[in-house]
Order: structure tokens, then C-alpha cells, then sequence
């Protein structure tokens, strides 16, 4: 392995190539752009796309790419050569600036939710200056937001820009009242990125997790994660080669992973980058995502992305770490005395409130048929939104709200009773992975993502919220005297904590008691996405993106309809794929078995022999097979009326209350088979095998 600096942004052409490669005018001119927002002129544009040709083709590249996200929740990229014909028969490199700005893909053939029909093909692409165009594959890749014709987003880095674009507004208005004003303020994010490693060899003969991703069928293993012995433990040699090629790989792309380990499940591994602006770091986990599923084919594995792809033991997150900084401050540190720091409080309060009054949205915004495995199933936050502050923070905001006097604690020093080992300063709160969005020291972790999602969704929600928060309070006390303004501001985060103290929650979100006390306190639970997704289009969503220019109507609309449709369409597939491994490959295999023993037993029992068990084995085959057929016609019943259903809301409830109940019954006759029929008889790698591989 190189020196970590030598490979660090090696291929992207970031603020240390752009200082190298191009004049200092435009290299000045463009920081403006970067850093302060300011309109990029063509000229400079021109300039940039020549020394951003004539890098990349020092690196290698022949092509170069408009790099988006569409409502597909992926990315996307189409490749042009560097090349310009001659009339000699020879040819030149070029790349324009306008090459650069703009791009035109076919807008169509994208999910866009009825903002364009298929003949209405035009869409564009236009360069996101803000996240650095990087080298992959021989492909100069330019990071780009995706429009239609007519105007309307039709990606996720649009309203996230929008959203950060908000929040920094408001965000600028509070801390002038503060005295401050910063150059830029930004939300940065650190993406937790759970995964899943199985061989290649098993997942290509399970038909299952090659179609959806996830296993329809499987009996438990014998061993799970009950031992509690995979977490933090040892990486196995195969796993820790992809991990070091997946390392140069994203260092390489100036994305700074720094954290792996083995996660709690077994097979189930973790990466952690170092924050950095939301922006770039939703740029950065799409792109680790991309080269976690290539290179684990370079090792004989396959990288799993599902939220659940095994039943019964933990699923995959992503842990949004999320906070805003003011040209580098961190707005959620609390300082060594919190309870003194006015500005982190009010800052804090605002995200208290927007919580509290967005929590649906928020829902919302992390829901798919994925995550619904996992949310509320004792291994990931539950759908309930809440916060968690702990002790210290918890003590502060009920000593506001009750008017007492805070007793600062203080910080505990932490003797092991061991000599030699280190004495140290406690922190003061503990850490909660039952709450869905906790705060951690200084930023909030909101677990509640699922693995496979692109948080740009999550972010975009939470930005625009947090800025209508900070929008109330900078209404209230911009007309307040300075002399007044520090007593203003402790009154209104007392009320805005005493209004919104229901959302705070510190104890066991897993316990049923909670889901009791949340339904008291007036906390929604939408347990699946199709009770979730109405909050998208609800009036006061809408009035809250329009409010700050993040979505119109239309674009929300839109958003809801491709996200019921991707909804009802990964429930078709998982359907079809269940009802044809029942009927093909189970029911079959089973079939076999249930018939070689019954001639075994009849064989016996010609010659005297008397086998009660394998007569009786013979009959739970046989009743096992008729148990599995009655579910296959069931299912099939079930999903031919989900399917011809025109209105998409009505058949994701049918899909979430009626299909899913079928697709469990059906997967519990064929595991309870499998555990009965004999390994050699078994059509796929079993749980055993996935999960425990050599």
C-alpha cells in the first residue's frame, strides 16, 4: 500500500489541483463560486473545462460524464470521449466549458412522477461547482444537479442544495443577533454505512438475493448473533483484502473513510467516514456504495446493500451524523457548560422543535419497503420519531421548563481499579441506540436511514424544518434591543422546549411501553411506508418546502408518486420471485424428498420393518407441500388484485396490510420444510452456509 497521503485525492480535481492547474484569476474567481456562492461566468468555465480536460487525460481518462442522482435514489452517467474528429482523418481532445455546465440526458426515461411525459424527452444537467469532479474508471466524472425541460428538479441534489441554502439563510439571521456573521454555514454529515459480505458462489445460486436483494426464504441458522462475538471482532483475511482495496479506492476519490469493523450480525460489517459537508458527503457515500458493490467481486464476495437481507438477525443502516458549522464552528457544541451557552441553545431548541413539528415527514423521509423490516424490530430504532438528548442536556431543558436552578454535575473521572491502565474523564450522557435521533455530544446521529438509501431525502427534510425553526425565532427577536435580547432569547427557548417537550424521550425505545406512552403524548407511528408516504403531500409538507423555495407542489407531488411507485413495484418483484421459488425450486425439491421416503418407508415396511418416525416425517412432507401450494395460490390471489389496482396509494395499503401478511405465511411453511428435509435434497445455500462462509 502507498502512503495514505500519496493516495489521498489523487483523483479529484479539488482545491490543491485547482491551485496547481489553473491561472490564479480563475482560480480565485472560481473559489467565489465554491465558497461564497457566486455565479459562475462562461469564461472561467472555459478555462476550468480545459485544465480539467488536460488533468484527467494526464490520469488516464478518455471520457467524461455529467454525474447525478435521479428519483431512482442511484446514480447515473453517460460517457463522451474527449474527442473531436479533423478533416485530415486525425483527432483532438476537447471539452468545452459549456461541456462542463451543461448536459443534456433524456429526461424521460428517468422516474419523474408525472412531470414528464415519454415524449417529452428534454432534460438537462448542470454542474454542481460545490463537489469536486473526480476520476473513476477512466471516466472524468463531473457532479451535477438534473432538471427537466420545463424547470422542475428531477434529482435528490437539487432540494438538498435548496434545503442547505435555507438553513443557511436563517441560520446567518440568528447568528447576527448574535454579533456574528460568518462567511458560510453549512450542515455536514457522517455517513455510517452497514453492509453485508457473503460469497459470490452462494448468493449466484440463491435466486432470491440475485432479484430483490434480500432472502425470501430461510430457516434460522443454528448459530445467530446470540454469542454477541462478531461485533468488533477480528476481520476475517478475505474481508480485510476488499477492505483495504475499498480503502486506497476511496481515498483515492478524497472520500475519508477512517472506521471498519465487524458489526453485530453475523457476515455484517460497518464503514465510518470523517463529517464533511452534506453535500459532498452524500456524494461520497453513493460513491462508496458504487465501489463496495464492484470490488467485493474482486474477492469472491458480494456486498449486500439491503436493509434486511437476512431474517431474524440484525438489518443495515446508515446513520446520518448530522450538525451545522459556521465557517468551521460546530453550532452543536455545548461548550464545557452548556447550560451557559446561549447560542448552542437556541440552536438546539430549534432542532427540538423542527423535530417535533416535522416528525411525520422526517418518517417519512426514511421510509421504503427495505427499511420496514427494520425499523421497530429491536435491532433499529422504531418508527416512532423521538429524541434523545441524555442526562446532562435532559437536566438543563427540564430545569428551563420548570423554572428550577441547574445543578451542573460536573464531568466523573473513571478509575478501572487497574494501575496501569489510564485514568479518565467520563462523558456526560450516556449513548442510546433505541432512539431515532440522538444527540451524541455535538451532533444529532438520526439511525433511522436504512442502508441502501441516498440520505439526500433525510437531509433535505431535516434542513428545511430546522430552518423554519430558526425562521420563528429570528421573526421574534430581530426587533428585540440588545439590551433585551438575552432575556428574549432564554424566555423563547423556554417555551419552544415547553412546547415541544413531548418529542424528547431518553429511555428504551424498543419497550412496548413507549409505543404507549407516544400514542399519549401525540407522537405518530407509521409502521410501514405505505402509512408513511401521506405525510409527503400533506399540506402543511408542501407549505414548508414552498415557504423556502426547496420544492414547489408539483416536485413534492411528484416525489410521492415515484416513491409509492417504487414501493408497489419492489413488492411485485418480491412476489413474483416468491410464488416462482415456491412453485419451481421448493415445492419441487420437497416433493422429491417427501416422495423418496415414503418409498423408503413402504420398502421397509415390505420386509417387516416398522418406522414410525419416517412414516411420520413422510406425512409432515406431505402435509408441508399441500400447506405450501395453499400459500403459493393465496399469494398469487392476493398479488393479481394488488396489481390491477390504478390508484398507487390504495395499492401500496393492500400491498403493506394484506400481500406482506401472505408473503410471511408463505415463507414460514417453506422454512419450517426446510429444518425436515435433508441437506442433499435442499435447492439453496442455506443460512448456515450465507452467513458462516469460509
Amino acid at each position: 500500500m502507498s502512503k495514505i497521503s500519496e493516495i489521498y485525492g489523487s483523483s479529484v480535481f479539488d482545491k490543491r489541483t485547482m491551485r496547481e492547474k489553473l491561472p490564479s484569476a480563475t482560480y480565485k474567481s472560481l473559489l467565489k463560486t465554491i465558497d461564497a456562492g457566486e455565479p459562475l461566468d462562461l469564461d472561467v468555465a472555459n478555462v476550468v473545462a480545459h485544465a480539467m480536460k488536460e488533468w484527467a487525460i494526464e490520469k488516464g481518462a478518455t471520457h467524461f460524464t455529467h454525474w447525478f442522482q435521479p428519483l431512482s435514489g442511484t446514480t447515473s452517467e453517460k460517457h463522451d470521449a474527449f474527442l473531436s474528429p479533423e478533416e485530415n482523418g486525425s483527432a483532438i481532445t476537447s471539452f468545452s466549458g459549456k461541456e462542463l455546465i451543461q448536459g443534456e440526458p433524456d429526461a424521460s426515461s428517468f422516474p419523474s412522477g408525472g412531470l414528464r411525459a415519454t415524449f417529452e424527452a428534454r432534460g438537462y444537467t448542470a454542474w454542481d461547482p460545490t463537489s469536486y469532479a473526480f476520476i473513476k474508471d477512466e471516466v472524468l466524472c463531473i457532479p451535477t444537479a438534473f432538471c427537466s425541460y420545463t424547470g422542475e428538479a428531477l434529482d435528490k441534489k437539487t432540494p438538498l442544495l435548496r434545503s442547505m441554502g435555507a438553513l443557511e439563510n436563517q441560520a446567518r439571521r440568528v447568528l447576527a443577533l448574535f454579533g456574528e456573521n460568518p462567511q458560510r454555514i453549512l450542515t455536514t454529515i457522517g455517513a455510517e454505512q452497514e453492509f453485508f459480505l457473503i460469497s459470490e458462489k452462494d448468493y449466484a445460486a440463491r435466486e432470491d438475493l440475485v432479484l430483490t436483494g434480500r432472502t425470501l426464504f430461510g430457516a434460522p441458522p443454528c448459530k445467530g448473533q446470540e454469542l454477541e462475538e462478531h461485533y468488533f471482532g477480528a476481520i476475517r483475511p478475505t474481508v480485510n483484502n476488499f477492505m483495504k482495496e475499498l480503502d486506497e479506492e476511496l481515498w483515492a476519490l478524497g472520500i475519508p473513510a477512517r472506521t471498519k469493523h465487524n458489526e453485530v450480525a453475523p457476515a455484517q460489517h460497518e464503514l465510518a467516514p470523517i463529517f464533511a459537508n452534506a453535500n459532498r458527503a452524500i456524494d461520497a457515500n453513493l460513491l462508496t456504495m458504487e465501489k463496495m458493490r464492484l470490488l467485493a467481486s474482486n474477492h469472491g464476495l458480494v456486498c449486500l446493500l439491503h436493509e434486511k437481507p437476512f431474517e431474524g438477525i440484525n438489518g443495515s443502516g446508515k446513520h446520518d451524523n448530522w450538525s451545522m458549522s459556521a465557517d468551521g464552528k460546530n453550532l452543536l457544541d455545548p461548550g464545557e457548560n452548556p447550560s451557559e451557552n446561549l447560542r448552542f441553545l437556541v440552536f438546539l431548541t430549534a432542532v427540538i422543535e423542527a423535530v417535533d413539528n416535522y416528525q411525520e415527514l422526517l418518517r417519512m423521509s426514511v421510509a421504503s419497503a427495505g427499511n420496514d423490516h427494520r425499523l421497530g424490530a429491536h435491532e433499529a430504532p422504531p418508527a416512532i420519531m423521538s429524541i434523545f438528548l441524555g442526562d446532562e442536556l435532559g437536566a438543563i431543558m427540564e430545569s428551563l421548563v420548570n423554572g428550577a436552578e441547574y445543578r451542573n454535575a460536573g464531568q466523573v473521572a473513571m478509575d478501572l481499579g487497574v494501575a496501569v491502565l489510564p485514568n479518565f474523564l467520563k462523558d456526560n450522557t450516556d449513548r442510546n441506540r433505541t432512539s431515532p435521533f440522538a444527540f451524541t455530544g455535538n451532533k444529532f446521529e438520526f439511525r433511522a436511514p436504512g442502508s441502501n438509501v441516498n440520505l439526500a431525502d433525510a437531509n433535505t427534510c431535516l434542513n428545511t424544518a430546522v430552518a423554519k425553526s430558526l425562521k420563528g425565532f429570528a421573526d421574534a427577536l430581530e426587533n428585540v434591543s440588545p439590551a433585551d435580547f438575552e432575556a428574549a432569547a432564554i424566555s423563547y427557548v423556554k417555551q419552544s422546549l415547553t412546547d415541544h417537550q413531548r418529542i424528547v424521550f431518553n429511555g428504551n425505545g424498543y419497550s412496548e411501553e413507549w409505543e404507549r406512552e407516544a400514542e399519549r403524548r401525540g407522537l405518530a407511528n407509521h409502521r410501514n411506508t405505505a402509512e408513511a408516504l401521506p405525510s409527503y403531500i400533506d399540506p402543511k409538507s408542501i407549505a414548508l418546502f414552498e415557504e423556502f423555495g426547496v420544492l414547489t407542489e408539483n416536485e413534492v407531488r411528484s416525489r410521492y408518486e415515484v416513491k409509492l411507485e417504487k414501493y408497489t413495484k419492489l413488492l411485485n418483484i418480491e412476489c413474483r420471485v416468491m410464488k416462482r421459488m415456491a412453485r419451481r425450486t421448493y415445492i419441487p425439491a420437497i416433493s422429491r424428498y417427501a416422495s423418496d421416503t415414503a418409498e423408503g418407508v413402504a420398502r421397509l415396511e415390505a420386509i417387516g420393518v416398522e418406522c414410525p418416525s419416517q412414516k411420520e416425517l413422510a406425512k409432515r412432507l406431505a402435509d408441508g407441500i399441500v400447506a405450501a401450494a395453499a400459500a403459493t395460490n393465496e399469494l398469487h390471489e392476493l398479488h393479481t388484485k394488488a396489481a390491477a389496482m390504478q390508484d398507487k396509494q390504495q395499492a401500496a395499503d393492500f400491498y403493506a396490510g394484506t400481500v406482506v401478511p401472505a408473503m410471511r405465511k408463505l415463507r414460514s411453511v417453506i422454512d419450517g420444510l426446510e429444518i425436515i428435509t435433508s441437506r442433499d435434497y435442499w435447492p439453496a445455500p442455506s443460512y448456515n452456509n450465507l452467513l458462516f462462509y469460509v
